[in-house]
């Protein structure tokens, strides 16, 4: 229900989803909720941190001395990207992640 308000609402903020089918729309609404719940691990500082940091590095973390780069990467590890991933494939999967990195 959730996902079908927040695609209602992107939908008459946004005029070109319109031609975007369905199912698509559904999907990147859902990958959106669920980057919103990653990014909402980070307090408003640490956003703004890491923001400042990726617009120094201009999204090249090598461009960082070594103590940002590695600030960068514990902001980062705290997002849980790999915990992200998996989320992602078992939303957007037809399988539901079935083989995705099980054993």
């Amino acid at each position: 229900m959730l996902v079908n308000v927040a695609v209602a609402r992107a939908v008459q903020r946004l005029p070109l989803l319109r031609r975007l089918p369905l199912p698509e729309l559904v999907i990147l609404a859902e990958l959106a909720v669920l980057a919103k719940a990653h990014l909402d691990r980070l307090t408003p500082a640490e956003r703004r941190r890491m923001l400042v940091l990726l617009r120094d590095a201009r999204l090249w973390p090598k461009n960082l001395p070594g103590k940002e780069r590695r600030e960068l990467g514990k902001l980062v590890s705290k997002l849980e990207p790999g915990l992200f991933a998996r989320a992602a494939v078992e939303r957007v999967s037809p399988l539901g992640g079935l083989g995705a990195g099980r054993s």
